[in-house]
């Protein structure tokens, strides 16, 4: 697919996916929703990818919602359909076996939030401001938001985010678990993330897909220790197992090859 939309940049190991609409404060289109759903599915099949940074383009906005202008005249059916392909898009990213880190430079709000929330760990620039204001615009989160925001922070808080539709700083959503980190500068949000990144990727790749995998079970309507059970003897039939325990006895640095 030829992106419009994202700016890909992959630089050793690290995939940084920009969304490119400043003029629109990045806000979420069809075609940039399609540009994200194939971006990561570059990321599922390019071994040479490792990780992913997502952030949004300029210095005010993450991504400061969906393209209004495209769901003002959806009938139910259609506005079922548009909930459902964002979800599936969003649910990609929570799945994905590779850690993918939002780097919030400004606004996240509405489908911005959501997109955050789906990633696996936010770090926001001191000026970045969070949301769900849909309840102004008569509708509700469409993307997972209902859902993510209440996993994340709870559900008393989220009910309040949503129903009010205050936004909050992005102090108030370290304090909350929302976000994992906060910078003072635009330079120092991408730094914060490659340094979070950069120390995953010297552990076992399988390992760290199977962690994904296992953590997002506790919020599935499964058994989550049994996928966690299921997700340890997968990592314990590998060669990076085996590096891992043979280089902890030999007091060394493991050589992790993701087999």
């Amino acid at each position: 697919m030829m992106f419009e939309n994202l700016l890909l940049v992959n630089e050793n190991g690290i995939l940084t996916i920009t969304i490119n609409r400043p003029e629109k404060r990045n806000a979420l289109n069809i075609r940039t929703m399609q540009e994200i759903e194939a971006a990561f599915q570059l990321v599922q099949t390019d071994e040479s990818i490792r990780a992913v940074i997502l952030t949004g383009a300029g210095d005010k906005a993450f991504v400061a919602g969906a393209d209004i202008s495209e769901i003002t005249n959806l009938d139910a059916e259609q506005a079922r359909a548009f909930a459902v392909k964002g979800q599936h898009i969003f649910r990609m990213i929570e799945t994905c076996g590779k850690p993918v880190i939002a780097a919030v430079n400004g606004f996240a709000l509405g489908g911005g939030c959501e997109l955050a929330m789906a990633c696996h760990m936010r770090v926001a620039v001191e000026n970045a401001k969070f949301g769900q204001p849909e309840v102004n615009l008569g509708i509700i989160p469409g993307y997972g938001g209902t859902q993510r925001l209440s996993r994340l922070i709870g559900r008393g808080k989220a009910l309040e985010l949503m129903l009010t539709a205050d936004m909050i700083s992005a102090a108030e959503a370290l304090q909350l678990g929302l976000v994992n980190h906060v910078t003072a500068s635009q330079e120092a949000l991408l730094e914060k993330s490659r340094e979070i990144l950069h120390k995953i990727m010297k552990k076992g790749p399988v390992a760290v897909a199977q962690t994904i995998r296992a953590a997002d079970a506790a919020f599935l309507p499964i058994d989550g220790y049994e996928v966690e059970a299921e997700a340890f003897a997968a990592c314990c039939q590998t060669h990076d197992f085996k590096e891992g325990t043979q280089a902890f006895l030999e007091k060394r640095e493991a050589k992790f090859t993701g087999r």
